[in-house]
């Protein structure tokens, strides 16, 4: 993050504490575990926890999720899915780590499009 103030730039950097890398890092293993073998949806799709980034007071996690399936409908529909199982999901993760963290945060899912702008990046390379 970049902050301009009468042509004085100061440069901040946001960074992570240990602790939170701890838990997002924590939050990812166990949300692909639940995904892999708890979460079933419809049709051939594969739904991976790409990155969980967790505020400072561990009460909100953002979870990028990146969905291998047929068409872009379909990756949305997934996505805006497993947004409706959130209690059953933070139920599912709180039964697994409840004995490392003292609050299960609050999870929000979103679909991490890396994959679509490299391939688009890829693509006006090749082109």
């Amino acid at each position: 993050m970049i902050l301009c103030i009468k042509k004085l730039c100061i440069f901040a950097i946001i960074m992570e504490t240990k602790r939170q890398q701890k838990i997002s890092k924590l939050i990812q293993k166990e949300l692909s575990e639940i995904f892999q073998r708890e979460i079933k949806t419809q049709g051939n799709i594969m739904i991976t926890v790409t990155k969980v980034n967790v505020t400072s007071d561990m009460s909100y996690a953002r979870v990028y999720l990146s969905v291998f399936g047929p068409d872009k409908e379909a990756k949305t529909a997934v996505v805006k899915e497993v947004n409706a199982m959130t209690k059953t999901i933070r139920g599912k993760l709180g039964d697994r780590i409840k004995l490392q963290v003292r609050v299960i945060p609050e999870l929000q899912f979103f679909e991490d499009d890396s994959l679509d702008y490299i391939e688009n990046i890829d693509n006006l390379l090749k082109s």
